[in-house]
């Protein structure tokens, strides 16, 4: 082998050795501390798992706020929740808070923390709360009392020197606080009540743990999502981009992100081929009479975009294919016989969202939902669930994913359909589920309207969960639409819908898939499954052969040149390519490539045929070369 090409082996080898030292997140939410903090195993606990943990953090927020308005007496507070990482708090004042700003904030907390001061709960009449408000000027205040309706008023103060509306859950006493335990993180703007005519405050995020420890954790567990982001290594990998000359909120796929979504879209249709399930494709636009039908418009207004006239009728653009999906239902008079009827669609939905909540590929205005819909009896509702848990297991684990937290929820206060029919189709979820065999929490009373449902959250690499898959029964619709079918008896009886996705929706599917790889996509996935590095332009030929014969075989492979060996390497690496084949004279000669892999190493000097061979059991294996 040439000299360059050790040169070049040297160079790999270092950067994987950086990449073995780089700090790993166990899938199980714990967290590998460097070996500084003597390499301790941490597990983060969560708001659901830890009441203490919520405690925390709703008096951190307090202290957030008492802090705040100790060193800007002008600041005037509004509401400071826990949130799922920590804490925030908002607050108007016409002064911008600065990171140094920041830092005094956290030293008077600290001092807060260090007093020891206790929490007292007070309950007090409304009377006396609006007095209590007046007094000490705060608006704001006063818009969440009017907001609560039930009494008494329940304030809590620390010490003698702030107090706040508030239900609670907090410590006793500030020292319970852990200071190191503690970070603030950022600053954003936020509208007062979530409505961008209201007048714009500025949030202050924070974070609170129970101990040190944790808070370094999670810190390590932040640095490394911060390193997938799918914004960015959609731009370095070049897979898809948002171009504001659009707009935004929409994505248009780059070839090489193309590709992926051609792999994942191809997949879920031959999965539902293979379980019985029919393709549709539907139109994007339909009379907004058909949305008024569904419900949509009078419940879903707002997050629709506006209507367009078409000779002097009004169209709505979709933002749901529930509706199309019931017309080809509709297109014929069902027998008892035909059901269950099992369609799906990769249906392009399009939803208002305010520039101020759009968020790479999780939050868009143009995404694609993997929507299925079933149409069945009543007695066959436990067996289509089954099989919907079925496919969704199957589909996901072939994406990487295996720990699921699953959440079923029940029949709200207000709700359409008998009561019997609701515990006939809550009954059949809780049968599927067991049937599965997979645990599950209750959600009493947190069903839609229309009927119980059944949501699934993935665990990424780093011990995060995306809600993805739902599985929702559904009693209205049907009624809305008077769907019907034939029974055996002649009679017409209404058929139960069944709303099934599994990645929810192919944007948002995609941008966890490249987090939870960092953009390091498996071989089945990746956009270019090969590259060939020719020397110099005397062996661009040779390649260009080699990679007519790769395609041949259904091989996505490519030669790149036009630069030095170093910089063809580097540029491969940084492109996260599975295989690349460095081609010199000699292996012209001798009709071969040298080959490296990203997870395999060296595998040396083999033939094309061999190359082409390995790939393909690597592939068809979903395994790694």
């Amino acid at each position: 082998m040439p000299n360059w090409v050790k040169g070049s082996e040297r160079m790999v080898a270092t950067a994987s050795l950086a990449a073995d030292q780089e700090v790993v997140i166990d899938p199980k939410s714990q967290v590998e501390i460097p070996e500084d903090a003597e390499n301790k195993i941490i597990v983060l606990p969560t708001n659901e798992s830890s009441e203490n943990l919520v405690k925390i953090r709703h008096t951190t927020a307090h202290v957030l706020a008492m802090a705040v308005q100790k060193l800007f007496p002008e600041a005037q507070v509004t509401i400071g929740p826990w949130i799922e990482k920590g804490f925030y708090y908002d607050f108007d004042m016409k002064e911008a808070f600065t990171e140094k700003d920041l830092k005094k904030i956290k030293k008077e907390m600290d001092r807060i923390i260090s007093r020891n001061l206790p929490l007292v709960r007070e309950e007090v009449s409304r009377e006396e709360a609006e007095r209590r408000i007046k007094a000490i000027n705060e608006p704001y205040k006063l818009e969440i009392l009017e907001g609560i309706k039930s009494e008494p008023i329940t304030i809590y103060r620390i010490g003698e020197d702030w107090w706040d509306l508030c239900a609670g859950p907090h410590v006793e006493r500030t020292g319970q606080l852990n200071k190191r335990a503690i970070e603030l993180e950022s600053v954003a703007g936020a509208y007062w009540r979530g409505d961008e005519k209201n007048q714009m405050l500025q949030r202050v995020y924070g974070t609170a743990w129970e101990t040190e420890e944790q808070l370094k954790a999670y810190q390590v567990q932040k640095e490394e999502a911060k390193r997938r982001d799918h914004r960015r290594l959609g731009q370095d990998l070049n897979l898809f981009s948002i171009q504001e000359d659009a707009g935004g909120g929409l994505v248009f796929w780059h070839p090489k992100g193309a590709m992926i979504r051609h792999i994942i879209e191809d997949y879920w249709k031959k999965m539902h081929f293979a379980n019985g399930y029919e393709l549709l494709y539907t139109p994007h636009i339909a009379k907004l009479d058909l949305w008024k039908t569904s419900g949509h418009y009078d419940f879903y207004k707002e997050n629709m975009f506006d209507q367009m006239q078409i000779e002097e009728e009004l169209y709505q653009i979709r933002p749901m294919n529930c509706p199309f999906h019931i017309q080809v239902y509709k297109d014929a008079l069902r027998s008892y016989r035909e059901l269950p009827m099992r369609v799906a669609e990769l249906g392009t939905v399009y939803r208002y969202e305010r520039s101020g909540t759009l968020h790479g590929l999780f939050r868009v205005r143009g995404f694609t939902q993997d929507d299925g819909h079933i149409f069945c009896l009543p007695d066959q509702i436990r067996d289509e669930i089954r099989g919907v848990l079925d496919l969704t297991e199957m589909i996901l684990k072939q994406f990487g994913f295996s720990k699921f937290e699953i959440n079923l929820s029940t029949r709200p206060e207000k709700a359409v359909g008998s009561d019997e029919i609701w515990e006939k189709a809550t009954t059949a979820l809780k049968s599927a589920l067991e049937d599965k065999g997979w645990e599950y929490g209750i959600d009493e009373g947190g069903g839609a309207f229309y009927g119980p449902k059944i949501d699934v959250k993935i665990e990424d690499a780093i011990g995060r969960k995306w809600q993805c898959s739902t599985i929702q029964v559904d009693f209205n619709l049907p009624e809305r639409f008077n769907m019907v079918y034939v029974d055996s008896d002649t009679s017409r009886k209404q058929p139960i819908m069944i709303h099934r996705a599994i990645f929810g929706s192919i944007e948002r599917f995609f941008g966890i898939l490249t987090e939870n790889y960092a953009g390091d996509f498996p071989l089945w996935l990746a956009p270019v499954q090969a590259r060939l590095l020719p020397v110099t332009d005397n062996e661009v030929d040779y390649c260009k052969k080699v990679v007519a014969e790769l395609k041949a075989r259904e091989i996505r492979a490519e030669v790149i040149f036009g630069e030095r060996l170093g910089k063809l390497i580097r540029n491969a690496e940084t492109q996260k390519i599975p295989v690349m084949a460095v081609v010199g004279r000699k292996e012209v000669e001798t009709e071969t490539l040298t080959v490296r892999t990203r997870h395999g190493g060296e595998l040396g000097n083999v033939t094309v045929a061999d190359l082409a061979d390995r790939i393909q059991l690597a592939i068809s294996t979903r395994g790694v070369l």
